[in-house]
């Protein structure tokens, strides 16, 4: 895929079109694995094969084997063990083994070496459980839509970690940033962003497009407010600022720019008062309590 579909806003000024292709080039992007291009040619058929899905992922035994362990986690609140990826699929549904799948297969692709990257990772599962729950509990969206942007929306920040040695330093920063965008901090340092980069890998992975639209705004709340966008796109940025800010009070940080920035937004088109939303995010505390 071509650099400039990153891109989908002008290089600044003291950055030229050809330094930003030339950046692009040196993030490397993971292929899509073959695993997920078969699962998803399957998936677009007119009516899927649940024993096809089966047999795809129980193709690679590594993958069924985590498949199995993430599926009867405290996580997914399995009520029932699944004994075989058959069995799962027949408990989860197809859709959602295939997002349990992709975000498997992203943490196999992507470099996660040093606890900072661990912390990403264990970080990322739990956004994506916190905004299946949240898309069931308010009947907004598809769960396994909100399961995989919870997972792919800051793979970005993996990728630029292997590329720029301070970008730990960036992220901090952007944290503390009270009123410009997130992503407008890592375009200064570094002439690109994490959601910009997490959106041409959705797009490369082949990822539904809009989707790949939620993960490049998703720092961009304006777009919550924005009738143009689709309602899709509106409500994974909302649910992700909820779910963020569930894991935020659940490891103790009492204040975040980015609900400053992005919640009173959320909470409105989510047409959620301040009882319903301290509730939810009391249930989502409790959860990852449980889960741990």
């Amino acid at each position: 895929m071509s650099p400039s579909a990153v891109a989908e806003r002008p290089a600044t000024a003291t950055t030229s079109p050809s330094h930003v292709d030339e950046l692009m080039r040196s993030i490397r992007i993971p292929p899509r694995p073959s695993l997920l291009a078969d699962m998803q040619r399957e998936l677009s058929g007119a009516e899927p094969s649940p024993m096809e899905i089966g047999r795809i992922v129980a193709s690679d035994a590594g993958m069924s084997g985590a498949l199995l362990k993430l599926a009867n986690s405290a996580l997914f609140g399995a009520a029932r063990q699944s004994k075989s990826v058959n069995q799962a699929i027949g408990f989860l549904g197809v859709n959602q083994v295939a997002s349990l799948m992709t975000g498997l297969l992203a943490r196999q692709a992507i470099p996660a070496d040093g606890a900072a990257l661990s912390t990403f990772w264990e970080t990322s599962a739990r956004r994506a459980v916190a905004m299946v729950f949240l898309s069931r509990r308010l009947r907004i969206g598809t769960p396994d839509m909100a399961h995989t942007f919870g997972l792919f929306c800051d793979t970005g920040m993996a990728l630029l970690t292997a590329r720029f040695p301070g970008y730990s330093d960036t992220f901090d920063a952007a944290c503390r940033e009270p009123v410009r965008p997130f992503t407008a901090i890592e375009d200064e340092r570094h002439a690109t962003n994490h959601a910009a980069i997490g959106s041409l890998l959705a797009r490369s992975w082949g990822l539904p497009s809009e989707l790949a639209w939620a993960i490049l705004h998703h720092h961009d709340y304006d777009v919550i407010d924005d009738d143009a966008t689709p309602d899709t796109v509106r409500s994974l940025v909302a649910l992700s600022l909820l779910a963020n800010r569930a894991i935020d009070q659940y490891r103790g940080i009492e204040s975040s720019q980015e609900w400053h920035k992005g919640g009173e937004r959320a909470c409105a088109y989510l047409a959620l008062p301040d009882d319903e939303t301290a509730d939810l995010l009391d249930q989502l505390h409790d959860m990852f309590h449980h889960a741990a």
